[in-house]
């Protein structure tokens, strides 16, 4: 019976980060870690939209009808 089972792919080899792009990580990082305990720190809303904020992205959906404000 043949081995159908293909070889495990090697990763491809990474070129170096430039300090600039290592610092933009670092902050992402960092403001990721930030929104993390801001969240946790709010009370839960009740009766809310389930998901991200919908005022960040301009629309608002009420008992599945979209509105733009």
């Amino acid at each position: 019976m043949p081995d159908n089972s293909s070889p495990p792919l090697e990763a491809a080899p990474r070129k170096p980060l430039t300090p600039a792009a290592q610092r933009a990580l670092a902050e992402a990082e960092a403001r990721r870690k930030a929104a993390e305990q801001t969240a946790a720190t709010r009370p839960k809303e009740l009766q809310g939209p389930k998901g991200p904020e919908p005022t960040r992205y301009g629309d608002w959906e009420t008992k599945g009808i979209a509105s733009d404000f």
